[in-house]
């Protein structure tokens, strides 16, 4: 039992033995930073019940658990909250069992399954920023809830159809002159984004010839030769014509190529990969269901509708006129596709805010369609990520490329890292990796510290400063705590085994009390999906050490018990901090 619950029942036994009352839930919080102690017991609801002042009770409330229990050392009362010092001996308890215990920050399992999806990448372009913060908002998503005891199924669904794609395969055709990825040194996903930048521009440009020719601009838009030809490829491919599919299938091969090598670099993976040309025809078995439980109604031209107005959604199409499916469709069909294919409870959408429409429209027709896993469904938006110079666009090929922003940040990781000195005994190959390791931990984290929610800015520069509220200030801290460790080890101090209680300074109790509130803060961001809580935790931890390490002597400590305990809490908190940030999808170094 964690200390706050041990808390909780002490409180709830005082309560009962000093004023004979039964007590259903105890509230513990922490205690204010102005305050003395770690733990505030607030007394204001009982002063009804008791007829006593807030004050007295928390008097007498503190007086017995300091009197009746091991936990409390020391109490203070301001008005009506109990604010409570825990007994160093129990802190120290604490440390020994984390060390003892392997699988600390594991909670046990819910016996539930969970789908992520995430990434879901257009087969017309690289992966981009934008793709970035999706990536490792849904990888991370995906770790914590393992860690908070669910089993996760990740998942991609790859939108590899559509008039989009054949964008790029015809700019391909036109401009393309039989170029592959080997003999242009380009990677697959690079060289057909640059035909779908190709094709905007050429198509913009017989815009403005159409309009010169007297067409309006509305009608030109429609009516450009190469939209033209796009549109009749689009019908090719859905009738299956040979050569249309086997060239959409290679260039399809080369993007495929360059995500695999992508996401190898983030380090992401996928347990099943949906694809949207094997799922555009699903659906439309469930609009016949639908349509015969009268969730949905057909207008006079055939097209099929349901009326979301009581939910403030409008009506929406689900069906067209002629038969042909819309997103909603596939959608439908997909979502009961995910549900056949594994055992799961909870589905988790992590998807763009400009999809928040589309994704409420989607759950409520499933509730109404009584589908047994409806209320199991979660969009989780975001906002989108912008750079100090604007908004991105794909078409116009003005986005971030990933590859590129990862290179740029393996870059600035060397200068800086360099610059510092911190890798002068390093080999090549090791700094290699240090470099690689730092600069995913700087872009990973920048990005998974804020809100989901929250549109955001992102500064290469700022998030690979070592000193400020950034990944590679943890992973500093953590090199810094392992090589406490390894000269502990070459004194021959074991900080396993049992440690004997010693008098602890306020910076190592702050210290225990925050490893304490790991496990809480895992089901907390578990609970809201919610990586920037344990982004923060990962930040207070390694702030905590640091002042604990200035502060106080470490290894050249004379007391032995006291020694053995430091060297134990910087095994501790090395431990947490590497399980944080794992959360997170981030590597951290041994050394620097």
């Amino acid at each position: 039992m964690d200390i706050q619950a041990q808390l909780k029942q002490a409180v709830a036994e005082a309560i009962t033995s000093l004023y004979n009352l039964p007590v259903e839930n105890v509230l513990i919080q922490p205690t204010k930073k102005e305050f003395e102690g770690l733990y505030t017991f607030v007394t204001f609801p009982l002063t009804k019940s008791t007829r006593k002042p807030p004050v007295e009770i928390g008097q007498a409330i503190g007086t017995y658990l300091k009197e009746n229990t091991h936990l409390v050392s020391k109490f203070n009362v301001v008005q009506g909250f109990l604010n409570l010092s825990i007994s160093d001996a129990v802190w120290v308890d604490e440390v020994s069992g984390m060390l003892a215990d392997p699988h600390w920050g594991q909670l046990p399992s819910r016996n539930e399954s969970v789908m992520v999806e995430f990434s879901s990448p257009n087969t017309n372009k690289p992966l981009h920023l934008g793709h970035l913060r999706n990536n490792f908002l849904g990888d991370s998503v995906s770790r914590i809830l393992k860690a908070s005891g669910y089993d996760v199924v990740k998942a991609c669904l790859v939108n590899d159809r559509g008039i989009h794609i054949c964008k790029s395969m015809l700019a391909y055709q036109e401009f393309g002159n039989g170029e592959t990825p080997e003999s242009t040194g380009m990677k697959g996903d690079h060289l057909i984004g640059k035909y779908y930048v190709w094709f905007d521009k050429a198509h913009k440009q017989q815009i403005e010839e159409l309009i010169e020719e007297g067409m309006s601009k509305e009608e030109a838009e429609k009516k450009t030769p190469l939209l033209l030809k796009v549109q009749e490829m689009l019908r090719k491919w859905e009738q299956g014509d040979p050569e249309t599919v086997e060239l959409w299938k290679l260039m399809n091969s080369w993007v495929y190529a360059g995500f695999a090598e992508t996401y190898h670099e983030i380090g992401v993976r996928f347990d099943k990969t949906y694809y949207e040309s094997e799922t555009y025809l699903l659906g439309k078995d469930v609009i016949e269901d639908g349509l015969q439980k009268n969730v949905f109604y057909r207008k006079p031209d055939g097209s099929v509708w349901i009326d979301l107005a009581d939910e403030g959604l409008d009506q929406k199409l689900v069906l067209r006129s002629d038969g042909t499916s819309v997103y909603m469709t596939q959608d439908l069909g997909t979502t009961d596709l995910k549900f056949q294919d594994f055992p799961i409870q909870r589905g988790i959408w992590v998807v763009g805010n400009e999809q928040d429409y589309h994704f409420a429209v989607l759950f409520a027709i499933l509730r109404r369609l009584g589908r047994p896993y409806a209320d199991g469904l979660f969009h989780l938006s975001y906002g989108m990520v912008d750079l100090p110079s604007g908004k991105m666009k794909s078409r116009e090929g003005t986005v971030v490329d990933a590859d590129d922003l990862i290179e740029e940040m393996v870059e600035t990781a060397r200068n800086r890292t360099r610059d510092l000195g911190k890798i002068d005994d390093f080999e090549s190959e090791e700094a290699t990796l240090l470099y690689h390791m730092l600069a995913m931990g700087a872009l990973k984290y920048y990005l998974l510290k804020v809100d989901p929610k929250k549109r955001m800015t992102f500064n290469p520069e700022e998030s690979i400063d070592f000193q400020g509220h950034t990944g590679p200030f943890i992973q500093y801290t953590h090199a810094r705590i392992c090589s406490v460790l390894r000269k502990a080890e070459q004194l021959g101090v074991n900080p396993v085994g049992t440690l004997n209680s010693v008098e602890l300074a306020e910076s190592e109790q702050q210290l225990v009390y925050l490893l304490t509130q790991f496990v809480q803060r895992i089901t907390e961001a578990g609970t809201d999906y919610a990586p920037s809580y344990l982004a923060q935790y990962a930040f207070e931890l390694a702030k905590a050490y640091n002042q604990f390490y200035g502060e106080l002597s470490i290894l050249s400590e004379p007391n032995a018990d006291k020694l053995k305990f430091r060297v134990a809490l910087s095994k501790a908190v090395v431990e947490t901090i590497r399980k944080s940030m794992e959360l997170l999808g981030i590597e951290v170094p041994s050394k620097m």
